[in-house]
């Protein structure tokens, strides 16, 4: 039988010796790279993870002693090891989550994907065990060397050594890498400590001097190697980092050496105090293919080969990802005031083409969301215009910059969403379906959502083009959709897809939904129902064309991928309102709930946004039957009879 066959629960590891869990750490890097090749994931973080998490599983007492991962690329051990070996459904709709869940297991604390706030879920949950009295309960954060660049990490670590009196471990996991490799003052100090030559002299030469004198000389050994900062300090040149916020610091620490990881967290475990513990990694550790990834050592990875790792599939349809990436190489090449900032996403982002070219026009703050934007405004005060790419669910962390900083000083900056809208596996919290709510409120912005890869590039230019308030392009995850052309474009911009004779609905689609919009519009010309698709192109501010023509029509449907509250077909009623315009609006697009992991399509159609769904409620609605109700024309009279329209019974929409 397999060793991890008979690991149902942390407890199980308790009784194994040195070698069983050397032995058990293969296995669990053998089953994920056979698993995770067939369903896609995030496989280097884990691979690196191994020894640490069989490590604190077994000094800890989860989830007695609750175990926090920053953003959770890294919790597939973890998963493993408290019960849940069923990867065949990872990230698919009924599966495992790619992230901790708490409704899949009691072990798993935080399910947030957004990096950097660990440590505060870990100070607060430390603190609530010191105010009740629980002070045999110890608070685990693992927390990634990239994420030391938020801004949040060192607010918590600043409120942390103001109460050093807490049961309180903060592990570094230290790769050198977020996606890519992790940049910063912060990240060359960790680089510095590894790869110190003092350091590697002194642990390799003072492992062998001690053992010279036998089982009291290895025990001395053990206690200056895992610990005080100040004697490894001297030999390492370590300078101190955290020496100023009164917390205690044990490493650094081989992370793949199960053995060291548990001395030092015992000793951790033992100070009662808030402990960092520095713990060295390698990302996609016992994967070639991984290692050998110069790019993000298979950060995330889609359906791959187990043993080439190679990608099984592969599209001749570009990324959306890749059209702005090429674009923007376009643009810089005309334009040398053009610079670009990403968040620790260089890659994901297709800047990274721009940053081949031109190095010294691409900014990569790490992840640190709030300082790009800012950052981007003194950019754009000082003569550049910045374009920053980052994915549409962490515009979130930085909208009171760009309400306060960007916007209100009229700065002429272009924000590139990512992933905007639906995702499909990666969860609730990487879904951009909140960016088209949140940043329609900021006074004077401009947001566009192009249709396919074409008006991506128009309208990335467009963008570019204005200096005196911020300009926003959204789009999805995967392929661009098929191009589709207007039939027509109005003076201010907005291209009719499609007129009709019977002005019955104008349905206006917003960015990608414009291919479904069209579908939806056949599906009504077979019940006798005339139909206009418009594609606004820039969906805030709502174009004058669109008033007018809502004006001449008895229904209006805008159909998005964000959610309905404050959405884009918000917008248009309350400007029809404003313009005197009694059409009825009914938005369509995403509910305010957080969305489970599953299938883009899945999502939508659970979301009532295919063709079927709209059509048959846009039939009741111009029949009367359900509200918002169309109302009757002038010219039209009876609303039921008019334009064709056939009865609700006889309607086919199969």
């Amino acid at each position: 039988m397999a060793l991890l066959d008979s690991v149902s629960s942390p407890r199980d590891l308790d009784g194994m010796s040195l070698q069983t869990l050397d032995e058990l750490a293969q296995e669990i890097r053998d089953f994920l790279i056979n698993k995770v090749s067939r369903t896609g994931g995030h496989l280097g973080p884990n691979l690196g993870v191994v020894e640490l998490t069989i490590a604190l599983h077994r000094v800890f007492d989860s989830p007695r002693d609750p175990l926090i991962w920053d953003t959770g690329h890294q919790s597939y051990v973890h998963k493993i090891l408290t019960g849940r070996q069923d990867f065949s459904g990872l990230r698919a709709q009924g599966g495992l989550a790619g992230y901790p869940q708490r409704s899949e297991s009691e072990h798993d604390i935080v399910e947030s994907s957004h990096a950097s706030s660990s440590l505060s879920w870990a100070e607060g949950i430390s603190r609530a065990f010191q105010m009740t009295g629980q002070d045999d309960r110890y608070v685990v954060a693992v927390v990634g060397d990239g994420a030391l660049t938020g801004g949040m990490t060192w607010e918590a670590l600043n409120n942390i050594s103001h109460d050093n009196a807490r049961n309180l471990i903060l592990v570094v996991n230290d790769n050198g890498r977020s996606y890519a490799p992790t940049i910063g003052g912060v990240a060359r100090f960790l680089a510095g400590v590894r790869a110190r030559g003092s350091y590697r002299f002194f642990k390799s030469s003072a492992e062998g001097f001690f053992g010279m004198f036998g089982a009291p000389g290895k025990a001395l050994y053990r206690g200056i190697r895992g610990g005080t900062r100040g004697f490894l300090s001297y030999f390492a040149n370590n300078d101190d980092l955290y020496s100023n916020l009164d917390i205690k610091y044990v490493g650094p620490v081989d992370g793949h050496n199960i053995e060291d990881v548990e001395r030092a967290l015992r000793q951790a475990k033992a100070r009662n105090a808030p402990v960092i513990v520095h713990v060295i990694t390698e990302k996609g550790r016992g994967y070639a293919p991984a290692r050998n990834d110069e790019a993000d050592q298979f950060h995330a990875v889609g359906h791959i080969d187990p043993i080439t790792g190679e990608a099984r599939e592969s599209s001749d349809t570009p990324s959306w990802t890749s059209v702005f990436a090429d674009e923007m190489v376009a643009i810089a090449d005309r334009r040398d005031d053009v610079v670009g900032i990403t968040a620790a996403m260089l890659r994901p982002t297709g800047l990274y083409r721009m940053a081949q070219k031109y190095p010294n026009r691409v900014v990569d703050t790490g992840i640190a969301e709030q300082h790009a934007v800012t950052s981007a405004a003194g950019l754009a005060y000082g003569g550049m215009h910045p374009v920053v790419a980052i994915y549409a669910t962490f515009i979130n962390r930085a909208f009171d910059q760009v309400l306060m900083d960007v916007a209100l000083h009229k700065a002429g900056v272009t924000f590139v969403l990512d992933r905007a809208g639906v995702t499909g596996p990666d969860g609730p919290s990487h879904h951009g379906m909140w960016d088209l709510s949140l940043l329609q409120i900021v006074p004077h912005i401009r947001i566009a959502a192009p249709r396919d890869a074409k008006r991506l590039r128009e309208e990335l230019n467009e963008a570019i083009s204005i200096e005196d308030a911020p300009t926003v392009i959204r789009f999805p995850k995967g392929s661009v959709s098929p191009e589709l052309e207007a039939s027509r474009r109005t003076d201010d911009g907005v291209d009719v897809l499609a007129d009709a004779s019977h002005h019955d609905v104008l349905i206006v689609a917003v960015g990608p939904m414009a291919a479904l919009a069209m579908e939806v519009r056949s599906r009504l010309a077979d019940q006798g129902i005339g139909a206009t698709v418009v594609d606004p192109r820039w969906v805030a501010p709502v174009a004058r064309s669109i008033v007018e023509m809502a004006r001449s029509h008895r229904i209006v449907v805008s159909i998005e991928d964000g959610i309905r509250i404050g959405g884009v077909g918000t917008r248009i009623r309350q400007e029809l309102r404003a313009a005197g315009v009694d059409t009825a609006v009914d938005e369509i697009g995403l509910p305010d709930e957080f969305i489970d992991h599953a299938s883009r399509e899945q999502i939508l159609e659970q979301a009532g946004l295919t063709p079927q769904h709209i059509a048959r409620n846009l039939v009741a609605q111009v029949m009367g039957m359900k509200v918002p109700i169309a109302r009757p024309l002038p010219a039209e009279g009876d609303p039921m009879s008019s334009s064709g329209v056939v009865e609700e019974e006889n309607a086919t929409f199969d």
